[in-house]
């Protein structure tokens, strides 16, 4: 399968904030989103060939770490992903695989699925990239594959948020889901790549969290590493 980069580093999202994590991000994307932090995973997908077992062999060069990310681009639309995750699996390490829920499981091994539909602020622009936004717009939502999961694994949703008025589409789209999801499963995150935005957008953001009840999803590895590679 094709990989963009395997690091080891300090996971910066979601419930597992600051767990020592091998990340192995796979190259390509089944859409296009405008504000895409990895192009070099979607918008331009770039890498090198490895094997499962060449894979599995660079994740064990890390001994001291017991969680292990999936993530993209897209993890699930990358050849051979089912076999990785087995094999991760039977390492014994804990397994999240990050996904924007687009493409269903299918039984794959996963000990925490970390899904992050996107939302309209998403959508690439129609003048430069009419055909993506087409694509990207007919994908992006896929209640019955998000259910999938839902039903079949722990799970976390991430939102990745730009504007208050997210919010209003967010609590749409998980009502259409018509299944009970606690609010502090629902993660907020601010769209943003510099720490400066992320403390803009941090403010109003963490009071919707608190009047809403869920919960404000800072971004570790900005703040740690700031925006760039094998973070």
């Amino acid at each position: 399968m094709l990989i963009s980069e395997i690091f080891y580093s300090i996971q910066g999202e979601g419930e597992l904030t600051g767990v020592p994590s091998v990340f192995v991000r796979t190259s390509g994307c089944n859409l296009r989103c405008a504000w895409c932090d990895t192009p070099y995973a979607s918008w331009n997908p770039e890498g090198e060939p490895r094997s499962v077992a060449q894979i599995v062999a660079a994740v064990e060069n890390h001994p001291a770490a017991r969680h292990v990310v999936l993530t993209g681009g897209e993890p699930m639309i990358a050849k051979e992903i089912h076999e990785l995750a087995a094999e991760v699996k039977k390492s014994g390490r804990h397994l999240t695989i990050e996904t924007a829920a687009t493409v269903t499981p299918d039984g794959i091994a996963c000990d925490l699925a970390s899904l992050s539909p996107k939302l309209l602020n998403s959508a690439p622009d129609p003048v430069a990239h009419g055909a993506w936004r087409k694509k990207h717009e007919a994908t992006r939502w896929q209640p019955e594959v998000v259910r999938a999961w839902l039903d079949a694994y722990p799970y976390q949703f991430k939102f990745v948020v730009a504007r208050p008025e997210d919010i209003e589409e967010m609590e749409h789209m998980l009502a259409a889901l018509h299944r009970e999801v606690p609010r502090h499963k629902v993660l907020l995150m601010p769209e943003a790549t510099s720490l400066a935005q992320m403390r803009e957008r941090a403010g109003w953001l963490g009071e919707l969290c608190k009047a809403r009840g869920y919960r404000y999803a800072h971004r570790l590895h900005i703040e740690l590493y700031g925006h760039r590679r094998g973070t």
